[in-house]
């Protein structure tokens, strides 16, 4: 099975590791060629709190998610990343559940790996809070490395 796409999944807590999580992407995407999708999925409510910083006038309903995406940290300086280790790349935007939007995402550009950030939770912080990461992991259409910062509090 070839790799053609990988699919980068990012919030805005993966500031803090971008430069790892870019490190981690290009370990495939690089040798292969392959190009990278980074995608950053946000709720309708992280869409309204965070509007007026990102500069948009839209209210949800009207908002393109690329848009949004490509301003989001940690998105630009890993377009500059992968732009200066000379590998393609694709910024994707998604609106709803971020587990189901990160998956519906990987789907829709055909990914044939992803990488996601986590962080280090107790067992009763997931059964009390749930996991995002660990429902794009069971959900997902193609094998996750999945990168664990355990300096990262989201």
């Amino acid at each position: 099975m070839a790799i053609d796409t990988v699919l980068l999944a990012v919030g805005p807590m993966d500031t803090v590791r971008a430069e790892d999580l870019a490190d981690t992407v290009l370990e495939v995407a690089e040798p292969l060629g392959a190009n990278v999708v980074i995608g950053h999925a946000f709720t309708e409510d992280e869409y309204e709190e965070f509007r007026d910083d990102l500069g948009f006038e839209e209210r949800v309903e009207n908002v393109d998610p690329d848009a949004v995406a490509a301003r989001r940290p940690p998105v630009g300086d890993l377009v500059e990343m992968f732009s200066d280790a000379g590998v393609e790349t694709v910024v994707r935007g998604a609106l709803g559940e971020i587990s189901t939007a990160v998956v519906d995402m990987a789907i829709d550009v055909d990914a044939d790996r992803m990488v996601v950030g986590g962080r280090r939770r107790s067992p009763a912080e997931k059964a009390v809070l749930g996991s995002v990461s660990q429902e794009i992991i069971l959900q997902a259409p193609c094998p996750v490395t999945y990168f664990r910062d355990l300096d990262v509090m989201e």
